[in-house]
């Protein structure tokens, strides 16, 4: 198995784990412990394991401080900010809307690539990210009523989109910095930080959680978030950002929304419709076609063997 294929299916587990996640966080926040509660213990506990595991894994590096500020601003692009609007508008919009607002990760990935990276936007591409987010548009525009399951589903909303513009830059910080530290190095410091950004926020709903009064069902939701979505899905997702172009990882965002839908229709927390199926199969369709070569990728590959 090449390096790539690796790195292609780290990437199609986060979309997976980050997918249940939407419902599985659903599920205790904001009933049973406020978002920023739960977005402290994540990074607590994550932060934690990593620092854990760095003593018996991984190289000893040590992190020059002139580094640390480009650290610190990755962990708040991709830790601190990110986790904070991403619980936050969970708790007030449905699991549904909230994974398809995610699919606009790709297009400003692919913006910024193209401004930064200088990477190249070729016809199949922007035709592919076009629909993916026409899919996803249309499923935000038939979810935009307060219900029974999300409160204030337009600040819910815009609180995701502002969490999916903070991944974006993250998934750059994080290609520039893991050409540079290994995996657990990397990890530990991003989530040193993260601690220190969420704990203001956090530390008061975080103490404020009845653990001992809590159901099984609600301790086992947590555990998921911290340990899948969380620690699992930014140790595979680190991996696949070393192999493949950000735009590439970013794509991979247009699974969550179909994935999400199938799991909030089948714990009962939502419910799919005709159009909302019809939306998902543009959204593939968007995924298929951006990350479908161009002649002159294609021409560049063979050239190459």
């Amino acid at each position: 198995m090449t390096k790539r294929q690796v790195a292609l299916i780290c990437a199609t587990f986060v979309a997976l784990f980050y997918a249940i996640n939407f419902s599985s966080a659903k599920e205790v926040t904001p009933e049973h412990i406020g978002p920023f509660g739960l977005t402290w213990y994540r990074v607590v506990f994550t932060c934690a394991i990593f620092w854990i595991i760095s003593i018996f894994a991984g190289p000893k590096e040590k992190v020059p401080f002139k580094e640390l500020p480009l650290i610190a601003l990755a962990a708040f692009c991709g830790v601190g900010f990110n986790m904070i609007t991403f619980m936050w508008g969970l708790s007030l919009t449905t699991p549904i809307t909230a994974s398809v607002l995610m699919v606009t990760t790709p297009i400003i990935v692919a913006v910024l690539s193209a401004i930064f990276l200088k990477e190249r936007l070729h016809f199949w591409k922007v035709l592919g990210i076009g629909l993916g987010f026409s899919g996803a548009a249309f499923l935000i525009l038939l979810s935009s009523n307060p219900n029974q399951v999300g409160a204030d589903p337009l600040m819910g909303n815009i609180l995701i989109f502002l969490n999916a513009l903070s991944y974006s830059f993250y998934i750059l910080l994080a290609k520039k910095l893991t050409a540079k530290y290994h995996v657990f190095t990397l990890m530990k410091w991003l989530y040193f930080f993260g601690v220190l950004f969420i704990t203001p926020f956090g530390i008061q709903q975080g103490l404020g959680f009845d653990v001992a009064n809590a159901s099984s069902h609600v301790i086992l939701n947590i555990a998921y978030v911290v340990i899948f979505a969380t620690f699992g899905t930014y140790m595979l997702n680190i991996i696949a950002i070393r192999t493949l172009k950000p735009s590439v990882v970013a794509v991979f965002v247009y699974l969550q929304p179909l994935l999400a839908a199938l799991i909030a229709v089948g714990l009962g927390t939502d419910q799919m419709t005709w159009v909302k199926a019809g939306a998902g199969m543009v959204i593939f369709l968007g995924v298929y076609l951006a990350g479908k070569k161009s002649k002159k990728e294609l021409a560049r590959i063979e050239s190459s063997k």
